[in-house]
């Protein structure tokens, strides 16, 4: 029988470990944490968004980097496949807005406990508080690594799997936070803060004014700038481009998307009938939420205590501009800290994508977050781990070649 070492207890590493046990493996799991899935546990503000029920086109759409990589693990365990593997073993599931896949009962605790049954189910034997410091000491012919990324280091992601990569010949590919808060120059985004807003786009723009990314939907206003849904989505492209230059892209929000111009300016106008003796910045509370009106008050350039009777045509269209161009400067992010996962990582070049086996040393492979491999949010990130485990465990409990960490002479 074929012995696995699996290097992680986060989803892939679990997954990596069920798989590899049920194709025939003898299975240990090593954990340097007190428990599994400690990343796992708070994903998803601890609800645990784990797949997504899009058809398998939309998934590779919403892999970030390297997405043709990711064609071989994803049709071998699908997004279907997650949902039934977990229903087969009593999780009860659900599908919310944006197709996104959730355990019932809103619990995390619920996936793990899900994972933990069926690692038990399938004899792998899990070792947690073992730390691995050198792979040559493994006693296994094969061992995968599913170490995780660098971001939540409290939960025990601290690069160790790119160390044991490195050591091993393979090349790291430069290591950003991703999925993160960004952080914005001007101050009056802190003036914002807690502030969440709904139904908005977002825009990323280059130095030259060239779109980089755009989203639709929810944001909220932080202490130092922005986050959200689709601020996190943004900052996968974002921030990787702020490293060496900060303050070169520019955030656009458009608080009214649905209207164009014309719209707005004719909507606005019938908000101002209704308030003709008011002062202007008391005239904004149907069109903005009320912890926004004064930022946009002072941008639009229109004194706040000016009658709307005496606002012209060209101060409301100041304001038109505002409200569908409401711009920041973005200099970093909130870092790994906050970041929900880590974009860059153990380069692809050097992994077989059939089996997740490195091309350098027969008998090692990678799974997880632990890759250069990265998604936007909605469950795309986790269906990566389960999908690139499930196929690093049956790859490495069915091939013939042996680890071989050494460098032969």
């Amino acid at each position: 029988m074929k012995k696995v070492t699996v290097i992680g207890g986060g989803p892939a590493g679990m997954m990596a470990a069920i798989s590899a046990a049920a194709n025939g493996a003898d299975v240990t799991l090593l954990e340097k944490n007190e428990k599994l899935g400690k990343k796992l546990y708070i994903t998803g503000k601890g609800r645990c968004n784990l797949t997504n029920a899009c058809d398998i086109e939309d998934i590779f759409e919403n892999i970030v980097t390297n997405r043709k990589f990711m064609y071989s693990a994803i049709y071998s365990f699908p997004n279907t496949e997650t949902v039934s593997f977990f229903e087969k073993r009593g999780l009860k599931l659900k599908e919310e807005r944006g197709k996104r896949i959730f355990p019932a009962s809103d619990k995390s605790s619920d996936v793990i406990k899900t994972l933990e049954k069926a690692l038990k189910e399938e004899g792998v034997k899990v070792r947690l508080n073992t730390k691995v410091t050198d792979l040559e000491k493994l006693d296994c012919d094969a061992v995968i690594i599913a170490t995780g990324g660098l971001s939540y280091p409290t939960t025990g992601s601290t690069g160790d799997g790119y160390e044991f990569a490195k050591q091993l010949g393979h090349k790291i590919t430069d290591t950003v936070p991703a999925l993160v808060p960004l952080v914005v120059e001007e101050e009056y985004a802190g003036r914002m803060e807690g502030l969440s807003l709904k139904n908005v786009e977002v825009r990323i723009l280059n130095e030259k004014g060239r779109e980089l990314h755009s989203d639709f939907g929810e944001m909220l206003f932080t202490a130092h700038g922005v986050s959200g849904p689709v601020i996190l989505s943004a900052s996968s492209k974002a921030v990787s481009k702020l490293g060496d230059k900060p303050g070169s892209l520019k955030l656009v929000i458009d608080l009214k998307p649905a209207l164009d111009e014309k719209q707005l300016d004719a909507r606005i106008l019938r908000d101002f009938s209704e308030n003709l003796n008011r002062n202007f910045k008391n005239s904004l509370n149907r069109l903005l939420p009320s912890g926004m009106i004064p930022v946009i008050v002072e941008l639009s350039g229109i004194d706040g205590n000016k009658k709307v009777n005496e606002i012209t045509k060209q101060e409301r269209e100041n304001l038109v501009r505002q409200i569908k161009n409401l711009t920041f400067t973005l200099t970093g992010s909130e870092g790994f800290s906050h970041a929900v996962i880590t974009q860059g990582g153990v380069s692809v070049k050097d992994i077989n994508p059939s089996t997740m086996e490195s091309k350098l040393r027969p008998g090692v492979y990678f799974a997880g977050e632990v890759l250069d491999v990265d998604a936007f949010t909605g469950g795309f990130n986790i269906q990566i781990a389960l999908s690139t485990g499930w196929l690093a465990g049956q790859s490495a409990a069915v091939s013939d070649s042996d680890m071989h960490v050494k460098e032969k002479k």
